[in-house]
């Protein structure tokens, strides 16, 4: 691993160190104690920031996941607290799962409102370190203790995206179908709960045909699984956008 102050390394050397399950508390103070001018000469560009946030979101939603694993086992308030509560120290302020989601990857973007809500009152530091735009491709990066996560990947700077395009590939193979027959599309929830970040419904059957999910030219109904009972399905015309 890494011993170079680079923050960009840091979040790469910690991520890799929970996944191996290595002692981490070292990289969680240097990210911590992180001068800010530092960190913002390392995030200088969009791939470096991106692959920072990523890094870091995947890094502690795992030691959070150890260290409390009865949050997301409990109900709708407890697993509020497992992304809500403030327990992750970056540059010298407290952030959360939420903050680095919805805040610094999504640019500042309502965790409600289908992608087309701002985040009320985003903080210096969050203003200061997002994204320029948000990228709907985090969505199929971040770790968020279901089965069907994809694997999770250290990412670098020189090849986030890269890897980003092969994590979505991945996971849209395992849970998109699509049937020709009835030219409807069977995908998973989150492009509904996340419709704006895609561009609306035209953007979510572009993004299907970018990764080969539908065939090119095709514009099925969309049916979003329930998370509850996938007997269930919203079924949509995607007429608008």
């Amino acid at each position: 691993m890494s011993t170079q102050l680079d923050p960009l390394s840091l979040s790469a050397d910690l991520l890799y160190t929970v996944k191996t399950e290595g002692d981490p508390e070292r990289l969680r103070t240097r990210l911590a104690t992180l001068e800010r001018s530092r960190l913002e000469r390392a995030l200088s560009s969009r791939e470096r920031r991106l692959a920072f946030w990523l890094n870091c979101y995947n890094a502690y939603a795992q030691l959070l996941l150890e260290e409390s694993p009865e949050l997301l086992e409990g109900g709708p308030v407890d697993r509020w607290r497992f992304f809500a509560r403030d327990r992750i120290p970056v540059g010298g302020v407290w952030l959360s799962l939420n903050d680095i989601q919805h805040g610094m990857l999504r640019r500042s973007k309502h965790p409600w409102g289908l992608g087309y809500v701002p985040r009320p009152f985003p903080s210096r530091f969050e203003r200061r370190f997002r994204l320029a735009e948000c990228d709907p491709r985090i969505h199929f990066a971040l770790s968020r203790g279901g089965d069907r996560c994809p694997p999770i990947a250290v990412y670098s700077g020189v090849d986030v995206d890269e890897d980003l395009d092969i994590a979505i590939r991945w996971y849209l193979e395992e849970t998109v179908g699509y049937d020709p027959e009835d030219d409807r599309a069977t995908v998973p929830r989150l492009f509904r709960r996340y419709r704006g970040d895609f561009g609306g419904g035209r953007g979510v059957l572009a993004f299907l045909r970018k990764y080969d999910a539908i065939p090119e030219g095709a514009s099925p109904s969309l049916e979003y699984e329930r998370p509850a009972r996938r007997d269930r399905l919203e079924i949509e015309d995607v007429v608008d956008d």
